[in-house]
């Protein structure tokens, strides 16, 4: 870029001792404060067009000195007589079903959710300004994570600088995931497989079932320098969320932020779930026989969809148009069971609606938004329950793309045997699973 630049030089002889005297040269010059000096040097011995030139650019200093003069926006100062925070927050606590349409939460369960991130948010006032308080931050990044708004939205509304909204939500969602994780994604037991599973054969009447599993796609905006990694096969950019879900449409395993362009199977095989399984260490609870049978000792599993590779550890349906009556009802056996994990889906979803929508930011914050959305529906899920209306779609998410089976071997078919065939006893069948094939 060029820019110009004024110099004193000397007096030329006969003229007013008092008199400066000043040069405009060219330069090249790319940064760096210019005139700062020169804004009462007399013009004498100036052409027209330096003259031009040196006004032209006094100009543009005075007008960008203007620009600066206002320290906060008059519309940032009446956060605290016309923010949504100071107004419309303290009116919803007095209405139950207005908080919760907002917030998509309990007041009770705000105020619980509070206490435990109020620490890790607390900030000290300083001479220049007040802080911004725990409960307005916990606040803009629920409406935020609910609403699916825009930062410029919550500008607009809480009376708070863009950036400064962006850096609350990135920090709150971190801190949400820290504090929660623990609770609401409990680590894997035997003990906890045996009730996951005993939910499945009451809720769902399928047996040995330890979780249905099912990958996601999230949107994002392309990141930088990324190619195609995050494009995938329906031609838009995501991240995957990989979940395990209980027969209580909670996510009791979750894996976030693979690339978009990889499918179910390998994520899952890379996950730390499934490797755990396969090194066994992770204690699933021991084989044994279906229950009023005399079959042999049937092993524990996860269920998937047509994504998922065949596995003793890893059930999928059978394949293929031309199926018998047994496979057909194993099929709708299974789908009826893992229907749980794409009802999970549908209530994160159409709950915190941010995930309606591509997310406009780097990854890891996309990451991180993800993850504090799982541990609020687990955190949302145990205190206020659900509506019905949000299992019925899933908006904003994709299924993966079905991949070639695995080689499963014939112990994993074998267990899909078993469990056709037990499918059709008196003690195995359901009374109406023949009018659903």
């Amino acid at each position: 870029m060029v820019r110009i630049f004024i110099r004193p030089y000397d007096r030329p002889a006969g003229q007013h001792p008092g008199a400066l005297f000043t040069r405009v040269d060219g330069c090249v010059r790319k940064s760096g404060p210019l005139f700062a000096r020169y804004f009462s040097l007399p013009l004498i011995m100036m052409d027209s067009r330096r003259k031009t030139i040196l006004f032209a650019l006094l100009k543009h200093r005075r007008k960008k000195q203007r620009n600066r003069q206002i320290w906060v926006h008059p519309l940032l100062e009446s956060r605290y007589l016309e923010g949504a925070f100071f107004v419309l927050f303290q009116q919803l606590k007095e209405d139950e079903t207005k908080f919760l349409n907002y917030f998509r939460m309990s007041v009770s369960s705000f105020d619980e959710l509070l206490q435990r991130v109020q620490t890790q948010l607390q900030r000290q006032d300083t001479n220049m300004r007040n802080c911004i308080q725990p409960e307005q931050m916990l606040a803009v990044t629920l409406r935020y994570l609910a609403s699916g708004c825009s930062f410029t939205d919550l500008y607009y509304s809480y009376r708070l600088g863009i950036s400064t909204i962006s850096k609350i939500v990135r920090e709150v969602c971190d801190i949400l995931w820290s504090c929660l994780v623990e609770e609401c994604i409990p680590k894997l037991t035997k003990e906890r497989f045996e009730s996951v599973a005993a939910g499945f054969e009451k809720r769902a009447n399928f047996f040995h079932c330890i979780g249905a599993v099912d990958g996601k796609h999230i949107r994002i905006v392309k990141p930088e320098f990324s190619g195609s990694l995050y494009y995938n096969y329906k031609s838009y950019f995501s991240v995957v969320l990989m979940a395990v879900a209980d027969s209580n449409y909670r996510l009791i395993y979750v894996d976030v932020g693979a690339y978009g362009s990889e499918c179910d199977s390998s994520i899952f095989k890379e996950s730390s779930l499934w490797k755990s399984i396969q090194k066994k260490s992770l204690e699933l609870p021991s084989a044994k026989p279906l229950p009023g049978s005399e079959a042999p000792n049937v092993p524990y599993f996860l269920i998937g969809d047509e994504a998922f590779g065949l596995n003793i550890n890893l059930l999928r349906p059978f394949g293929g148009k031309e199926l018998s009556q047994k496979k057909r009802i194993f099929n709708y056996r299974l789908s009826r069971a893992r229907r749980y994990v794409e009802c999970s889906f549908g209530i994160l979803t159409n709950k915190w609606r941010i995930l309606h929508r591509s997310l406009n930011v780097n990854t890891d914050f996309a990451v991180s938004i993800v993850k504090a959305c799982v541990v609020l529906h687990n955190f949302v899920r145990e205190r206020d329950g659900y509506n019905f209306e949000d299992t019925m779609t899933v908006v904003g998410m994709n299924d993966l793309p079905a991949q070639a089976n695995m080689q499963g071997g014939r112990a994993a078919n074998n267990i899909r045997d078993v469990l056709s065939d037990y499918f059709l006893t008196e003690v195995g069948k359901v009374s109406w699973q023949l009018s659903k094939i």
